[in-house]
């Protein structure tokens, strides 16, 4: 499929004979199509250009052990946050959507939530004219900012092209409480993630936090510090912890933690 191509948009299960959906086929009318280059997502460690190994089967077992908790509450919006900088949480971000995506019967939605430092449309090499702090301060159409890179029922918002200064306001505005509550309700197969800035850098992942279903905390095996880590339980004591990642992890896999 040709960079920025735009067709039809709809679901399409084909249904089992329970009645749940077996397979969901997704054309995009309104929604951007941009395909990003094997090679992109290949060199930016995205699991969709990797053969199976045990770092595709980390993330497998992470999507899994998610939904497992997720489906019974009927949560459909997870926020990934991290202690500091450098821990890789937009790529546990990039790589769980991507991994939620490749079954047959979800769909994923990544928000890129970090506005004051945006990763997710560099992950995919994506250009990017406009996005969430658009859609926030000059109220760009949603549908026009939303871009599927190539990937079947993965969808991307992208956090815009300028940075936002007063980005823990807008992220905590009664018109991003509407946004995320149009999001959760919009598709019930559809998996929202937000990839937010370390919680320990600035306060805007505190401020969200409160407005999505659950959190996903990503530490680095090597260089997160348990004052850090003790710190960052602190102030999360009030979300729904989903669990722990522990990225960069000795093994050479991620592991996660309940």
């Amino acid at each position: 499929m040709n960079s920025n191509q735009t067709v039809e948009e709809a679901n399409s299960p084909l249904t089992a004979a329970g009645g749940i959906p077996d397979v969901i086929n997704i054309v995009y009318s309104q929604t951007r199509v941009s395909a990003v280059k094997e090679s992109t997502l290949k060199a930016n460690r995205l699991i969709s250009a990797h053969q199976p190994g045990k770092w595709l089967e980390s993330y497998r077992m992470l999507r899994t052990r998610c939904l497992q908790t997720m489906d019974p509450l009927n949560w459909n919006t997870l926020a990934i946050t991290s202690t500091s900088h450098g821990t890789g949480n937009s790529l546990t971000a990039a790589n769980l959507a991507i991994s939620i995506a490749m079954e047959l019967n979800r769909t994923a939605l990544l928000v890129d939530a970090n506005i004051k430092n945006p990763t997710i449309h560099k992950l995919f090499g994506l250009h990017v004219e406009a996005g969430l702090s658009d859609y926030l301060l000059h109220n760009t159409e949603l549908d026009s900012i939303l871009i599927n890179p190539g990937i079947e029922r993965l969808v991307i918002l992208p956090a815009g092209k300028q940075p936002m200064l007063n980005s823990t306001e807008m992220l905590h505005a009664p018109k991003m409480l509407r946004l995320v509550s149009e999001l959760k309700n919009r598709y019930p197969d559809r998996i929202i993630i937000f990839d937010l800035p370390p919680i320990l850098d600035q306060d805007d992942a505190l401020g969200f936090a409160p407005l999505v279903d659950c959190v996903l905390l990503v530490i680095d095996e090597g260089q997160t510090n348990i004052n850090d880590l003790k710190e960052t339980a602190l102030l999360l004591k009030e979300q729904h912890m989903l669990g722990t990642v522990f990225n960069k992890s000795t093994d050479n896999k991620i592991r996660y933690d309940h």
